[in-house]
């Protein structure tokens, strides 16, 4: 599985962005996805993950209500809008594959994108 996350940009405190991931291949529907983010120096924080069918998510404590995972299967892309966005959300999101979890474990994941940067001002 290849990804491709992109979306990202700069946005001012407050605003919303949605970030997408698209997948190659045509197994992407038997994949749990999830978006962790890191910034330079810093290890890599879980952000949302997403069952198979769409029907299991799991959020960070600290960004629920903010940010939403979605998928659309057909369209082998996954989302994540996050609403109210703050100074402290300035982070590189990079999207991830997980053939058998459902997890907040990076660990878990087994194909990776490249991330796409987040810049939130004042």
């Amino acid at each position: 599985v290849q990804l491709q996350a992109s979306g990202g940009g700069l946005v001012q405190a407050g605003g919303s962005l949605r970030l997408s991931c698209a997948a190659s291949g045509r197994s992407f529907s038997s994949y749990s996805m999830g978006w962790f983010r890191q910034a330079p120096g810093k290890e890599r924080e879980f952000v949302a993950t997403i069952s198979t069918s769409g029907d299991i998510t799991y959020y960070a404590d600290s960004l629920k209500g903010r940010f939403t995972i979605s998928r659309d299967n057909p369209k082998n892309t996954v989302y994540l809008q996050m609403n109210s966005l703050k100074l402290e959300d300035t982070y590189i999101y990079s999207c991830a594959a997980s053939r058998y979890y459902t997890s907040r474990d990076y660990r878990r994941y087994d194909y990776w994108g490249q991330g796409t940067l987040v810049t939130v001002s004042s």
